[in-house]
């Protein structure tokens, strides 16, 4: 599973929990731990994630942010965490105390649901008011996974970030200005447009109507776009669907002999938990599915003589069926996909086996 696919699942996760999820020390187990692990970050090696990270203030000695990752021994990203449900409003200042008594470049302040960087762009060493980057990750963006892969263990880089870093503050607090406006035109906003279409002075009064036509304006600007975008989508999901004559005469065949399949949301998923149970031990790409009227077979390189696992969630119960050294087959029953995570070691040993072996092609 690629980074993308990772943060999305991790998300879809995060909103089906949070209502199970009590405490802080639990946000922090359920949402930030598994985080940092996306991050491509060991949350149990104290020298790559230090919890409880000391960060002495003045005279008051022995205060704790939540947790470090750590860059050659050095923090580098400071992490202070709230209960999902709390406000991040009033808490930024915490972290902004830590901040400039250690080495670190960025912090993190983290419900496990919204997500705030930020760094000291402002005045060296003195952590700004206002974060950076921010997003919430049940809602998260494509270019906002874009963002943060930057701050994945492979690809973090201090000065890489901190060029962007400025970019996207400003460019996140002028959509903010063009959002304000757009909703309710200020008066600078108005003449700005007014006197490039308008040859006489601008009274009061037109200045007035000038703002219910600009937000007018607007408006059916959006609207035009959206329209146009939703036109253009449709089209190619229109041509997409075109008869194909071959794709037509197999599924012909596959109802006639009633074993039309239907591949479904939960299989793929646990399809996806696979792939990232095995994506730190081989290429995701080495991993596919097939699927079949009584089970789901994962495969290892598209053979079905490499079996990696078989799920069957089609039934009033679940069940995963793993593979020993001899091939033969283990079912377990699950209650839910997320219960496939507990499999890692079998799964790993799985794949170590079909690679130790010469296999034919199937």
């Amino acid at each position: 599973m690629d980074f993308k696919d990772e943060i999305k699942l991790f998300g879809d996760k995060v909103e089906k929990l949070k209502s199970q999820i009590q405490t802080e020390e639990a946000t922090k187990n359920a949402f930030i731990m598994p985080f940092i692990k996306a991050l491509g970050y060991d949350v149990f090696d104290p020298f790559e994630v230090m919890p409880e990270f000391i960060a002495d203030i003045g005279i008051k000695k022995g205060e704790k942010v939540d947790y470090a990752i750590l860059k050659e021994g050095q923090p580098a990203i400071l992490i202070e965490c709230k209960h999902w449900g709390e406000s991040l409003d009033p808490h930024n200042s915490q972290l902004f105390r830590y901040f400039h008594t250690t080495a670190a470049k960025f912090g993190l302040l983290s419900n496990g649901i919204i997500y705030r960087f930020y760094t000291d762009l402002v005045e060296p060493n003195k952590m700004d008011e206002k974060p950076f980057f921010e997003f919430n990750v049940t809602d998260i963006k494509d270019n906002q996974i874009e963002e943060l892969k930057k701050f994945h263990k492979s690809y973090f880089n201090i000065e890489n970030i901190q060029t962007t870093a400025s970019e996207l503050k400003y460019m996140n607090e002028l959509k903010t200005l063009i959002s304000v406006e757009f909703q309710n035109p200020s008066e600078g906003f108005v003449k700005l447009f007014a006197k490039q279409i308008y040859r006489g002075m601008l009274t009061s009064k037109l200045v007035d109507q000038f703002s219910a036509l600009t937000k007018k304006s607007i408006q059916q600007y959006i609207n035009d776009l959206i329209t146009e975008r939703l036109t253009s989508a449709l089209k190619k999901e229109n041509d997409a669907e075109q008869p194909d004559a071959e794709k037509e005469l197999a599924v012909t065949k596959a109802e006639e002999k009633g074993s039309l399949i239907e591949t479904t949301e939960e299989e793929k998923e646990g399809y996806l938990i696979v792939k990232t149970i095995l994506r730190q031990k081989i290429k995701p790409a080495r991993i596919v599915y097939r699927d079949a009227q009584s089970y789901f077979a994962i495969l290892l390189d598209d053979n079905n003589r490499k079996t990696i696992c078989r799920l069957y969630l089609n039934g009033s119960r679940r069940y995963i069926g793993t593979f020993d050294e001899q091939k033969k087959e283990t079912r377990t029953e699950i209650l839910t996909v997320d219960d496939i995570f507990k499999f890692e070691e079998i799964l790993h040993k799985t794949v170590d086996w079909y690679d130790a072996e010469k296999v034919p092609a199937g």
